[in-house]
C-alpha cells in the first residue's frame, strides 16, 4: 500500500488543518521578518522611517481615517479610497461591458473576426502607461483620462479572452438554435452570452491587478486625491507609516473585491469553475 503524502508531492492530500496552516505561514512568516528588521533598526535608530513600529503606523492610521482634516474638514483615507474606487469601478464596468459585446461578435461573427481581431491584437500590444501623456493631453487630468487608462488598460485582454470562449463553445449549439427558428440575436443573447457570464465575471476578476497599477499610477501623475495619490504626495517625507498601511489597504480591499467576485461565480452560475489564477 502507498502512503500518500499529506504535504509534498504531485499527489498530496493536505488535511484541512494542514490547509490552514499552511495558509497562513506565508504571512506569519512575513509579519515576522518586519517586526524583527523593524525592532533592528529602531533599536540602532529610534528615529529611523524606512521600517516603522507597528504602533506608528496605527497611529497614523487613526489620524488619516478615523480624525477630521482640520483644513477640510473631510476623513482623508475615506475620501482617497472612495475618489479612487469611483475610478476604478467605472473603468472596469466600461471595459468589461465593451468586452463582452465586441467579444461576443468577433467569436461569431467571421465577418466581424476578419476586419476586427487583428486590429484588436495590435491595439493590445501597445503600453497603456506609454500613452497616458496622450489622454492627459485629449482628455484633461481631470477624472475621465484614468477611467479611459483604465479601460484601455483591461478592455482588449477582457475582449480577446470573451473571443476565445466564445470560440470554445461547440458550433452544434448553434446550428441547432437556427435549425429550430431562432434568429441570430437571439442566439447571441439568448444562448451564447448566458454561458459566457461566468467567464466574463472571471476575466474581470484577473484583470483587477492590472487596473490597480493603471490607477495608481494615474493618480500619482496628476490627481488632487485618491489612494495613490495620497502615497506619491507624502514619499517626498518619507513617511513610511502611511505609504505601508495605504498599501495594505490597497491590497485588502482588491483581495475583497476580487474574493466577492468569486463568490459570485460560485452563488450564480455552480456549474462553472472558478479560475484560481
Amino acid at each position: 500500500m502507498v502512503k500518500i503524502p499529506k504535504f509534498f508531492g504531485i499527489h498530496a492530500e493536505p488535511t484541512l488543518r494542514m490547509n490552514r496552516v499552511l495558509t497562513i505561514l506565508p504571512f506569519v512568516i512575513l509579519i515576522s521578518v518586519y517586526l524583527a528588521s523593524s525592532y533592528a533598526r529602531l533599536t540602532t535608530n529610534p528615529d529611523d522611517k524606512l521600517l516603522p513600529s507597528i504602533s506608528k503606523m496605527v497611529e497614523s492610521v487613526g489620524r488619516l481615517a478615523f480624525t477630521e482634516d482640520k483644513r477640510s474638514g473631510d476623513y482623508v483615507m475615506l475620501d482617497d479610497t472612495l475618489a479612487s474606487l469611483k475610478r476604478m469601478v467605472s473603468g472596469m464596468f466600461l471595459a468589461a461591458s465593451s468586452g463582452l459585446i465586441i467579444g461576443l461578435n468577433i467569436g461569431l461573427f467571421p465577418g466581424m473576426r476578419a476586419m476586427f481581431l487583428t486590429f484588436f491584437t495590435f491595439l493590445s500590444i501597445v503600453p497603456p502607461l506609454a500613452i497616458l501623456p496622450i489622454l492627459f493631453i485629449v482628455f484633461g487630468v481631470d477624472e475621465l483620462a484614468k477611467v479611459v487608462l483604465i479601460f484601455i488598460g483591461t478592455f482588449f485582454v477582457i475582449a480577446r479572452d470573451m473571443n476565445l470562449t466564445v470560440e470554445k463553445i461547440p458550433k452544434e449549439q448553434i446550428t441547432k438554435a437556427l435549425t429550430l427558428g431562432a434568429s441570430q440575436l437571439q442566439v447571441v443573447y439568448r444562448i451564447i452570452l448566458p454561458q459566457v457570464m461566468p467567464r466574463l465575471i472571471d476575466a474581470t476578476r484577473l484583470s483587477l491587478g492590472s487596473a490597480w497599477i493603471f490607477l495608481i499610477a494615474s493618480e500619482a501623475i496628476a490627481s488632487t486625491g485618491g489612494l495613490g495619490y495620497r502615497i506619491y504626495l507624502v514619499r517626498r517625507y518619507l513617511a513610511m507609516d502611511i505609504i505601508i498601511p495605504y498599501v495594505l489597504w490597497i491590497t485588502f480591499i482588491g483581495f475583497l473585491m476580487d474574493w466577492l467576485l468569486k463568490k459570485f461565480i460560485i452563488w450564480k452560475y455552480s456549474w462553472y469553475r472558478v479560475s484560481e489564477r
